[in-house]
C-alpha cells in the first residue's frame, strides 16, 4: 500500500513538473524567423505594376484555336492522351504542386512562404495527417473559400476538366482565395499526404489519376520529406512513376533539417538518396534542398547559414518559374501541337494502309485488325519516321492505338489530304506553320528568339521537344 502511495506521489510530481514546463513554454514563445529574404528574393515589396501579358496570351489562344484545335478534334487526340486544353489553362498562372508523405510540413511550408501563420488564412497543420483535400490557393480580393463543384463548373478557371474524376473527388477539392501579392503571380496546390498503409480505393476517388492531372499541368513540383519519413512504399513508388519525364520540374525538399545534429543530418541525407535512387532514373542527381520551412527560428547549434542559403536557392527557383511564365506556356502549347501532329500523321497512315489493303471481297474488320495487331508489318511507324521528319522519341506507344481504334472505328476518320478547304486551308499545313513559325515568332516577340521566322521542319524537325527554359544547367 505504501509503495502504491509513493508511486502515485511520483506520478503527480511528474505531472506537475510537466505542466510547469508547458507553462514556461507558452510564456516564452519561440523567436520568429526574419522574412526579409523572402520578400527580397520574390520581389514582393516592389510597387511596380504587374506585367500585362493579355495581348500575348490572346495571340497564343488564337493560334491554338485556329491552327491546333481543328486537327486535335478531327483526329480525337483527347481520347488518346486524356489531356484537354481549355482557355483557362492557357491563361492560368504558373502552378506549384506540393507532394509527399503525410505530416512532412507541406501545409506549414505554404503558410510560411505566404506568411499566413497565426492568421485566419492559414492552412490547418498538425503532427497527424491533416490535409485530406486537394487545396488550391489562388489570389482574390478577399478571403474566400470555393467548393470543388463550383471550381469545376466555372469554365473560366483551369479546373473544369477535374469534373471527370467524379463527385466524390470534387467533395475533396477546395479552393481558397487569399489577398496576397505572391498569389497574383502563382498558384499553390497542397495535396493529401501519402499514407502507405491505406489503399487507393479507400480514398473514394482515383487518387493517382488526380495526381497525374496536376503533375501534367504543374510548372514546379516540390516533393517534400522529413527525417522520419524516408521509406518508400507502393503509393510513393507509383507517384514517382507518374513523375517520369518531369524530372526538370521536380525539386526534392528535406524539411525539418534543424532537428538533427550534423552527423545525423549527413546520414539522413544519404538515406534519402538511397531510397529515391531506384525511382529516379536520370543521369543527373535531383536537386535536394535541405532546410526547415516554418516561421520559427532555426534551433541553436545548427547550420543556420547553410539552411538559409538553401532556402534562398529554392525561392530563386520559384521566382524563375514565375518570371518565365509566358515562355513556359508557349513551349507547352508547341509541345502539345507536336504531339497532335504526330497523332494525326499516324491515324492518316493507318487509314491509308487500310484503304490500300481493302479489296471488293475483303472483310474490313479482319483487314484492320491485322494492321492494328502488327503495325510494324505494314511499316506504319517507320513510314512516319522516314517521311515526316518526326523524332522516334516522340512516337506514342503502339499498344495505345489498339485501345484508341477499339473505341473509334477507322472508318470515322478522313485522310489528311481531304482535311482542306478553299477558305480555311489544310489542317496539317496550319499546325505545321504554328509549330515552325507562329509559336517561335511569339517567343521572338518577347525578345527571346533571334530569327524565329526562319525555323522549319527541315532544320529543326517538327518532332523536336521544346527545352525547359527554367531548368538549371
Amino acid at each position: 500500500m505504501r509503495a502504491l502511495l509513493l508511486l502515485c506521489c511520483f506520478l503527480a510530481s511528474l505531472l506537475l513538473s510537466g505542466q510547469a514546463e508547458e507553462t514556461e513554454d507558452v510564456s516564452e514563445e519561440a523567436p520568429m524567423r526574419d522574412r526579409s529574404h523572402i520578400e527580397k528574393t520574390l520581389m514582393l515589396n516592389e510597387d511596380k505594376p504587374a506585367d500585362d501579358y493579355s495581348a500575348v496570351l490572346q495571340r497564343l489562344r488564337k493560334i491554338y484555336h485556329t491552327s491546333i484545335k481543328p486537327l486535335e478534334q478531327s483526329y480525337k487526340y483527347n481520347e488518346l492522351r486524356q489531356h484537354e486544353i481549355t482557355d483557362g489553362e492557357i491563361t492560368s498562372k504558373p502552378m506549384v504542386l506540393f507532394l509527399g508523405p503525410w505530416s512532412v510540413g507541406k501545409s506549414t511550408m505554404i503558410n510560411y512562404l505566404l506568411g499566413l501563420e497565426n492568421t485566419r488564412y492559414q492552412l490547418y497543420t498538425g503532427a497527424e495527417p491533416t490535409t485530406s483535400e486537394f487545396t488550391v490557393l489562388m489570389h482574390g480580393p478577399k478571403l474566400k473559400t470555393i467548393e470543388g463543384i463550383v471550381m469545376a463548373a466555372d469554365s473560366a478557371r483551369s479546373f473544369s476538366p477535374l469534373e471527370k474524376f467524379g463527385q466524390n473527388f470534387l467533395e475533396k477539392l477546395i479552393g481558397i482565395e487569399v489577398p496576397h501579392k505572391l498569389l497574383e503571380r502563382v498558384t499553390f496546390v497542397d495535396t493529401p499526404g501519402i499514407i502507405e498503409n491505406r489503399k487507393q480505393q479507400e480514398r473514394g476517388y482515383p487518387f493517382n489519376d488526380v495526381c497525374q492531372w496536376f503533375i501534367d499541368r504543374a510548372d514546379l513540383i516540390f516533393v517534400v520529406f522529413d527525417p522520419t519519413k524516408l521509406d518508400v512504399g507502393l503509393e510513393l513508388e507509383m507517384l514517382f512513376r507518374q513523375l517520369k519525364g518531369r524530372e526538370s520540374q521536380i525539386r526534392i525538399i528535406l524539411n525539418k533539417a534543424d532537428n538533427l545534429a550534423t552527423q545525423m543530418l549527413m546520414r539522413v541525407y544519404g538515406a534519402l538518396f538511397w531510397s529515391l535512387a531506384p525511382l529516379i532514373n536520370v543521369t543527373e542527381p535531383p536537386r535536394v534542398y535541405v532546410s526547415s520551412f516554418w516561421p520559427q527560428d532555426y534551433k541553436p547549434d545548427t547550420h543556420r547559414e547553410l539552411f538559409l542559403k538553401e532556402e534562398i536557392s529554392l525561392l530563386e527557383d520559384l521566382n524563375q518559374v514565375i518570371e518565365n511564365r509566358l515562355e513556359n506556356k508557349i513551349a507547352f502549347i508547341r509541345q502539345h501541337a507536336i504531339r497532335v501532329r504526330i497523332h494525326a500523321l499516324l491515324v492518316d497512315r493507318y487509314l491509308q494502309t487500310y484503304k490500300d489493303k481493302m479489296t471488293f471481297f475483303s472483310d474490313g474488320e479482319l483487314v484492320f485488325k491485322d494492321i492494328v495487331e502488327d503495325p510494324d508489318k505494314f511499316y506504319i511507324f517507320k513510314t512516319i519516321l522516314a517521311k515526316t521528319n518526326v523524332s522516334k522519341f516522340d512516337l506514342p506507344n503502339r499498344e495505345a492505338y489498339k485501345d484508341f481504334f477499339g473505341i473509334n472505328p477507322i472508318s470515322s476518320f478522313k485522310l489528311l489530304s481531304q482535311q482542306c478547304s478553299y477558305m480555311g486551308g489544310c489542317f496539317l499545313e496550319k499546325i505545321e506553320r504554328a509549330i515552325t513559325q507562329e509559336l517561335p515568332g511569339l517567343l521572338g516577340s518577347l525578345g527571346l528568339g533571334k530569327n524565329p521566322g526562319a525555323l522549319n521542319c527541315d532544320k529543326t524537325g517538327c518532332g523536336e521537344t521544346p527545352k525547359n527554359r527554367y531548368r538549371k544547367h
